[in-house]
């Protein structure tokens, strides 16, 4: 997500004075786009409206969440819990458990809604992204709140992660109406005009670490450019996945343009990537899962009529690189932000830093500091830094590959979960030093707060080191040299 402004205020209400201008139905002019504020919760009044958000939250757990299917809910013959992972004994939801036959009825509706949504106009489209965002901006807290529970974020990460979903409805409707106008390619003799067309039916396969804002953005991509969506969100975020349906539902867009299939991926999924009728999947999620969908979408099946589309965005084994003249305090605490935030579950998240010789000792020394320094706690406590972990087979995931790190390098800090040990999924940071560049713990993506420290000798080497794996999505340096 991109840098943000703090946004304070002394009233709840007054988060609605940062919507935009924009009124696209009756060609009117869109004011320019601009990143939605972060809350500042050093400010009170947004102290009390998350605590009460989260009260009002608390009192709804343990309801039920059916799919939805062409604009109704539709019963299931069985239902899961999702549970809350700092608290793992709370049921935060009961959600319909997705059949085959149910995700074939999701295609059939959306393909059904296709042609007139296809026809729609597109100020019209970008309109319903630009009220969604509005409804978010009135529902922040509770949906901040919400992912609190269900997905163990820290309150902070959690209002972030609504702040990126209204971005995307901002920032794409804006893009639609760009695009949406004809550009001419003439050349004598000839007439010509450059357009775009929708493609049909999008599957959205969706993760659960940014358990709003990536579905979002996945499916309103898709749905502002005129195709019609099938929403598969994870097992673990399937209530706030019923909520975006819920915004979807308010904002009133047309019965079965966005269907909501909550479920279990081994199951579903895929009939839905197999499906003659689906066009198009937008996936975000493990690398192995990420392949096998494009190997199954790349086969043609009967009666299929177009090639299938995938956009995956998959893991990542982050390095940030810290030279010999760094700012130690920035250098410091970038690396603990980046590896350790949501506890390390994210793609983008720093699970490698390479520090040239000449300042390991010192940069270690002052890493194991400020590690030392973060609160493990509940979700909901406004001071915790380090969370949960999502679920009982994360916990045991990570817990493994600490253990082979033990044999990979030397473990220099292990922080205590304490008296959380019972309650939830809790894994303190870990940071192991002098880990070699091959090593399993510097080759494959963890998803959890666990850092490996690796030496190079000079920039080039820390930078051979950094492109040694098989995943490319982030990276940082901190350096004061120009080039």
């Amino acid at each position: 997500m991109n840098s943000r402004t703090h946004v304070s205020f002394d009233s709840p209400s007054a988060m609605h004075d940062n919507s935009q201008h924009h009124d696209a139905r009756d060609g009117h002019a869109v004011s320019p786009y601009r990143a939605e504020p972060l809350t500042d919760f050093s400010r009170a009044a947004a102290r009390r409206a998350m605590d009460a958000a989260l009260a009002q939250v608390s009192s709804q757990l343990g309801r039920t969440y059916p799919p939805i299917i062409n604009g109704q809910a539709v019963l299931t013959a069985a239902t899961f819990d999702s549970l809350n992972p700092s608290h793992c004994k709370q049921v935060v939801g009961r959600c319909g458990r997705s059949s085959v036959e149910q995700a074939d009825a999701a295609v059939a509706a959306a393909k059904a809604a296709f042609p007139a949504w296809r026809d729609t106009e597109a100020p019209k489209r970008a309109e319903y992204l630009f009220r969604a965002a509005q409804v978010m901006r009135r529902r922040r807290f509770e949906l901040a709140a919400w992912q609190v529970y269900e997905c163990g974020k820290p309150r902070r990460e959690a209002d972030a992660d609504v702040a990126e979903s209204i971005d995307y409805c901002e920032f794409y409707g804006r893009e639609m109406l760009r695009l949406a106008q004809p550009r001419r390619r003439d050349v004598p003799g000839e007439d010509n005009v450059y357009f775009y067309e929708p493609r049909g039916v999008a599957v959205v396969i969706a993760p659960w670490n940014f358990p709003l804002a990536i579905l979002c953005g996945m499916t309103t991509a898709a749905l502002v450019t005129g195709n019609t969506v099938v929403m598969k969100p994870a097992e673990q975020s399937s209530v706030i996945g019923a909520k975006l349906m819920e915004i979807f539902q308010e904002v009133e867009l047309p019965p079965g343009v966005v269907n909501c299939l909550p479920g279990f991926g081994e199951e579903i999924g895929p009939v839905l990537v197999d499906h003659p009728d689906v066009t198009l999947i937008a996936f975000t999620g493990s690398r192995s899962v990420g392949l096998h969908i494009n190997r199954q979408a790349a086969e043609v099946r009967p009666g299929q009529e177009q090639i299938k589309r995938v956009l995956a965005e998959m893991g990542g084994k982050n390095a940030i690189l810290i030279d010999d003249d760094a700012d130690m305090d920035e250098a410091v605490l970038g690396v603990v932000a980046s590896a350790f935030g949501y506890a390390g579950q994210k793609c983008s998240a720093c699970s490698r830093v390479i520090v040239l010789e000449s300042v390991h000792d010192a940069f270690v020394t002052r890493l194991i500091e400020a590690t030392r320094s973060l609160k493990i706690a509940p979700a909901e406590d406004p001071g915790c830094t380090v969370g949960p972990v999502i679920d009982a087979e994360a916990h045991q995931r990570i817990e493994n590959a600490i253990d082979k790190g033990k044999n990979e390098g030397r473990l220099v800090y292990a922080g205590d979960v304490g008296s959380w040990k019972e309650e939830g999924y809790y894994i303190a940071p870990h940071i192991f030093d002098d880990v070699a560049p091959k090593a399993s713990i510097a080759q494959e993506e963890i998803f959890g707060p666990v850092l490996a420290v690796l030496r190079a000798r000079d920039l080039d080497q820390a930078l051979e080191i950094a492109n040694g794996t098989a995943y490319a999505l982030t990276g940082g340096l901190f350096s004061r040299s120009p080039a």
